[in-house]
């Protein structure tokens, strides 16, 4: 399986509207923080998740969240690469 890339150290503040989404696990969607299909031979998956009424959401880029979709600040934790 290849390593997830961190595709931003912040989360997307979005307003969705009610419906299905598809999260980026991945890292590698130039769609952040929705799948594009990039994930393809990696191992990854996207992530389906749903919203029952128009609401605003953090949704992780970091790709570490432990309550993915949702970002809970990890990446604030993420030490930068050398």
């Amino acid at each position: 399986m290849a390593d997830v890339v961190v595709a931003a150290d912040s989360p997307a503040v979005l307003e969705l509207e009610a419906g299905t989404y598809w999260w980026c696990r991945c890292g590698r969607s130039r769609n952040q923080p929705f799948c594009d299909g990039s994930h393809r031979d990696t191992g990854f998956t996207p992530l389906e998740f749903k919203i029952d009424e128009k609401k605003k959401v953090a949704l992780c880029r970091c790709k570490h969240t432990k309550g993915a979709p949702f970002c809970d600040g990890t990446h604030r934790e993420l030490k930068p690469k050398a």
